[in-house]
């Protein structure tokens, strides 16, 4: 799939768009907890690529698996970090410490890709990640109880989530400026598959009802399988500090999903937050579209 860069921006937000859909459907399951819910998720998105893979690439595709690669398997082990980590922080502290914990996710992937592959960010797209994660941290600010029981512990397991990210984006980027020839969409699959069998055993006794699973069903395919694919084939056109920026419009529309859906009207502050983000990334897009 070839993609030009505005191209490539459109179709990540579409990805984010995907991606925040989670916090309205979990809000129509009736008893699925959490660990089951995750092994739910990652085994649906299993099977949808299982699909999706030979379908889009053709029967050979499991053949052309890079397994011998080292860059496949750190991939395919960040994608499964991410998968479960955020589910697991969740069971431990608020989301506000979650979402706010996860913000450093833009700033992270830049310094990262800055120290191991040399990228260079112009001052627009320094200041874009600042105000983007300023916005992110007012709009939670309110909610980050340092003080909760648990809250430690599970920020620290929400950390894992933009480190996983950061490594993922930079090995994908990496890989691509040596000039290796690895195809990265499959581990996605990889990642699911390990997210399942490390959640599987901490999901006995399983709860879901028969709406819950086809609920967490529709996750696999339309919010992990489907997006973190088009994720994976945006990032061979945008920088990897870019693919975290825009990820942020994920906690975006996932308010908007929980106002319209689930009835859970935001707050002042998140109006407000929410406006400097977007604001961010437009500004960070219209200056570079400007400059090119």
């Amino acid at each position: 799939m070839k993609l030009t860069h505005s191209r490539a921006v459109l179709l990540m937000i579409a990805v984010t768009l995907m991606w925040s859909i989670a916090g309205a459907v979990t809000r129509q399951l009736e008893s699925a907890k959490s660990f089951e819910v995750t092994f739910w998720r990652s085994f649906f998105t299993v099977i949808s690529l299982l699909v999706i893979l030979p379908i889009w690439q053709g029967r050979g595709v499991f053949k052309s698996f890079h397994w011998k690669s080292v860059p496949f398997w750190i991939s395919g082990l960040c994608w499964s970090v991410m998968f479960t980590a955020f589910m697991v922080a969740l069971t431990l502290t608020s989301v506000g410490n979650v979402l706010v914990t996860m913000a450093v996710g833009p700033l992270l992937t830049a310094l990262i890709a800055r120290i191991f592959i040399g990228h260079k960010l112009p001052a627009r797209t320094w200041g874009a990640i600042a105000v983007a994660c300023a916005g992110i941290a007012y709009m939670f600010g309110q909610q980050l109880d340092l003080k909760q029981s648990g809250a430690a512990l599970g920020m620290a397991v929400a950390f894992c989530v933009p480190v996983a990210g950061a490594i993922h984006w930079t090995v994908v980027q990496r890989a691509q400026a040596k000039g290796e020839q690895l195809d990265f969409v499959p581990c996605v699959l990889i990642g699911a598959v390990i997210s399942s069998l490390i959640t599987l055993p901490l999901s006995f006794p399983f709860a879901a009802s028969g709406s819950d699973v086809g609920w967490l069903a529709l996750l696999g395919l339309v919010q992990l399988a489907i997006p973190c694919t088009l994720a994976v084939i945006c990032a061979k056109v945008l920088k990897a500090p870019e693919v975290s920026l825009l990820a942020l419009l994920e906690v975006i529309f996932g308010i908007l999903w929980a106002w319209m859906f689930a009835g859970e009207v935001p707050t002042q502050a998140v109006l407000i937050g929410g406006t400097l983000v977007i604001g961010a990334l437009v500004a960070n897009e219209a200056l570079g579209w400007k400059s090119s």
